[in-house]
């Protein structure tokens, strides 16, 4: 997903969940196509910055929110261009479609076309006709029927509870935002699962081209009414967060339906079992780490002990003496000795 930019105009946006600053932008964008000349002279080409800085110059007093190239030919350049509301887009369309490029140092005239941005989101006809076909679905039963919607790129800091200083987004924030559109039976978080992309082999953190970090949910209706109004909802929209400053930003989300009985019952079952499972091969690798963290810890003290011994050991020639036997002399000559130190 693309990182999120900035709104000046929400004037467009509709609620989804204010409590935690979550609206509805629609998605306000256009194609547009420059068709280019043969190039007949060696060594010369067309400058992309040109095209878009006259495309730019055409529509006059407005301004594009975003202008990017989408895709760059011999033959033409495309580019994908955002306003920021709806009338804009008629307007814009009006300025470019049909209309002509001329480029210093160029005889050829450039046409350019422009269309309204046709968005990829599911039909109704889609999910109905994908569920009627499928072999291995039963639609009596949750999550083998319409009921799930599959959303990726949310930024996590928008779906983290207002009251804590995490930016990991939570199930019940989840649950909040889009009980709006009816009774929620079952949501899922996958990165919030610490074993699930060790069972999958899937990696869950997405960070987008901004560096915010993103990631996918699932949210499973009861009724199939639920999923119907979160599906329109959501179609043609783009997420938005409005601040308690009244700054807003905006970013595009993947919205599908489920057709992986991912909220079925059997699927659920299945990674509570395999996350008991890598959560006992996690305790086992801990235990074995432990004991080598503990033998390692042995063998470090036996090498110091064995250095502390060899480090105290006496040379020869500074032994301590050893103490005398007094029993051994005559007495004489200990009486003697006596004598003689008392005298001096």
């Amino acid at each position: 997903m693309a990182a999120a930019t900035i709104v000046h105009d929400t004037s467009e946006a509709v609620e989804l969940c204010p409590s935690y600053g979550l609206y509805l932008k629609p998605i306000t964008k256009m194609t547009i196509s420059v068709a280019l000349p043969q190039l007949k002279q060696p060594g010369k080409s067309i400058s992309n910055w040109e095209v878009m800085e006259r495309l730019k110059g055409m529509v006059h007093s407005h301004q594009f929110s975003t202008l990017r190239i989408s895709k760059s030919t011999m033959d033409f350049i495309r580019f994908e261009g955002e306003v920021e509301n709806r009338s804009l887009v008629k307007a814009f369309l009006a300025c470019l479609d049909g209309k002509t490029i001329k480029l210093s140092g160029f005889s050829d005239i450039l046409k350019v076309r422009a269309a309204e941005f046709k968005i990829d989101f599911p039909t109704r006809h889609d999910w109905d006709s994908f569920f009627r076909d499928a072999k291995d679905m039963n639609e009596t039963l949750p999550g083998e029927r319409p009921d799930t919607i599959h959303l990726e790129g949310l930024p996590c800091k928008w779906f983290a509870p207002r009251d804590s200083a995490s930016e990991k987004p939570s199930e019940a924030v989840l649950v909040r935002v889009f009980e709006k559109f009816g009774a929620i039976r079952n949501v899922d978080i996958p990165m919030l699962d610490p074993y699930r992309e060790e069972m999958t082999g899937r990696n869950f953190h997405t960070f987008s081209f901004g560096g915010h970090l993103n990631f996918e949910a699932y949210v499973q209706y009861h009724e199939y009414a639920g999923f119907i109004q979160a599906m329109s909802a959501l179609r043609g929209m783009k997420l938005m967060f409005k601040g308690d400053d009244g700054k807003a930003v905006a970013c595009n989300i993947k919205v599908s339906f489920d057709s992986t009985k991912h909220l079925s019952d059997a699927s659920i079952r299945k990674r509570q079992a395999g996350a008991a499972e890598a959560a006992g091969l996690e305790q086992q690798r801990e235990s074995k780490r432990r004991e080598k963290e503990a033998e390692e810890r042995q063998r470090a003290e036996e090498r110091w002990r064995a250095a502390w011994d060899t480090a105290t050991v006496r040379p020869r020639g500074l032994q301590k003496p050893r103490p005398v036997n007094r029993a051994s002399f005559p007495a004489s000559a200990v009486s003697q000795g006596a004598a003689g130190v008392a005298s001096s």
